[in-house]
């Protein structure tokens, strides 16, 4: 191993367009039916071969950088299936926020991935890396494909569709995170068979675009956390044609057809109130 070799990657975010979630499974986890997009927010991930163990290092401290990390666990299983010695460092430069429904951290891992596979020169096979993924975290996967894709089962089913609709997003992140765990067990789904397969979507058209803005968490946190209903408001009322929550938030979108039109709302809702706003197109 050479100690001095290092790799970077960008981690994009990523945006349900669409949320549905289904019956919980055997496994605890739940099925689930998403059109996923990646976007031009980004982290960055450094990997680098080391004398030493894993270790992680985070730019951002609300992020742990211990065996919690998905990036730690990511290494883990790479090392354990590829065989390679010695250590690995990973540095990650935060800008996505955490607990936001961006997918930043299995954006992370997923560039852990790569970096390990480019550092390393260990070619896994589709079936290999996808079943590392899976096991890392349920958005994994996706970012391991890197495009728009329907994604299905517990995050782990991947059809990726049609995408002729460039967008921009203003994305509201407000100061308070919300766990993806709790989300899940607010909605309360009960045990059940996954749904049946359906074709994937296709996106041609704008209107294909605003018609498919769903996400079954916001009924979960709407009268708690009223912030959300009221951020979608100003979205629209700063002329965005959908709006919608990411994931299971607490992240807000808004869609606009242009960077000039998203540049004027970001403005409009960078107002104090200890938000992060953000611009960010389809990739």
């Amino acid at each position: 191993m050479n100690a001095s070799s290092a790799v970077s990657f960008l981690a994009p975010a990523k945006l349900n367009i669409s949320l549905r979630v289904f019956g919980k499974r055997p496994d605890g986890l739940h099925n689930i039916r998403s059109v996923m997009v990646p976007v031009s927010l980004y982290d960055e991930v450094t990997v680098e071969e080391t004398l030493a163990d894993i270790t992680v290092e985070v730019s951002d401290p609300a992020v742990p950088g211990d065996a919690r990390n998905s990036c730690h666990r990511a290494a883990v299983l790479f090392r354990g299936r590829a065989g390679v010695p010695g250590g690995i460092r990973i540095r990650i430069r935060k800008t996505i926020p955490p607990e936001a429904g961006l997918g930043g951290g299995s954006s992370d891992a997923a560039a852990t991935l790569k970096g390990l596979i480019a550092l390393t020169g260990k070619s896994l096979s589709p079936e290999t890396l996808l079943s590392i993924a899976a096991a890392v975290g349920a958005d994994v996967p996706f970012f391991t494909l890197g495009r728009p894709a329907l994604v299905e089962g517990f995050g782990d089913v991947l059809t990726p569709v049609e995408w002729n609709v460039p967008f921009y997003a203003v994305i509201v992140k407000p100061p308070f995170g919300l766990p993806t765990r709790e989300g899940f067990e607010r909605l309360g789904r009960d045990a059940g068979d996954p749904p049946g397969r359906e074709e994937p979507p296709s996106f041609r058209e704008w209107g294909d675009l605003v018609s498919a803005v769903e996400n079954d968490f916001e009924s979960v946190w709407e009268k708690e956390r009223p912030d959300i209903p009221g951020m979608k408001r100003e979205l629209r009322e700063a002329g965005a044609e959908a709006a919608g929550l990411s994931g299971s938030g607490s992240a807000v979108f808004g869609l606009f057809r242009s960077e000039k039109d998203a540049r004027r709302a970001e403005k409009t809702l960078e107002n104090g109130k200890g938000r992060r706003v953000f611009v960010a197109c389809n990739i």
